[in-house]
């Protein structure tokens, strides 16, 4: 009943912001965390390791962006909206994260899963290989924001953008190496 009433506030709430990119967001995650969460025929979809990812990604790494870009260009700042190169790039970037969130979140819970049935990837691969996919992908994404830093036509840009995500894809790594993938609470750090 608490999340049935905060859902339709947060799309009443959407109404009367009158802008329909904001309104558009909410009633698309409200229809995947619905699909998502739900126990009903035809949903449920956590329990599909592909349903799941994709409502993440749907939601978090494309719907959120762009409608929110969307509304700050054209309801706040009163621009013409004009899809530029770093947007595409935050959306990329954004993907890169919810899938290392949608293939992470099961790791922990692996043991769970296979004894529910449920099918995630971390039960078909083991904790160990999709630990580090995870890891690979995320370094993926850093190393994708050193190159478009890297050609940063403006040098503090450039030395900032370089040096702080070498920074934190070396911390990553550091991290990565000291997990004990049998702890949940080293999972969990």
């Amino acid at each position: 009943a608490i999340v049935s009433a905060f859902g339709l506030m947060s799309i009443i709430m959407g109404i009367m912001f009158q802008s329909p990119p904001v309104l558009y967001c909410l009633l698309v995650c409200f229809f995947f965390g619905t699909a998502y969460s739900i126990d009903v025929p035809l949903f449920r979809w956590k329990r599909n390791a592909f349903l799941a990812a994709m409502c993440i990604v749907i939601v978090r790494a494309i719907t959120v962006q762009l409608t929110v870009f969307y509304h700050i260009q054209q309801y706040v700042l009163g621009r013409p909206v004009l899809f530029s190169r770093s947007l595409a790039f935050a959306i990329l970037c954004m993907t890169l994260f919810v899938t290392v969130i949608a293939l992470f979140k099961d790791i922990p819970d692996v043991d769970g899963d296979r004894d529910f049935g449920i099918q995630t990837i971390t039960v078909t691969l083991g904790k160990k290989r999709v630990f580090w996919l995870c890891i690979t992908i995320l370094l993926i994404a850093y190393g994708s924001a050193v190159v478009i830093g890297a050609s940063s036509s403006i040098l503090l840009s450039k030395l900032v953008t370089v040096t702080g995500h070498c920074i934190l894809a070396s911390i990553l790594w550091s991290r990565a190496l000291s997990v004990d993938l049998e702890s949940s609470k080293s999972i969990k750090s």
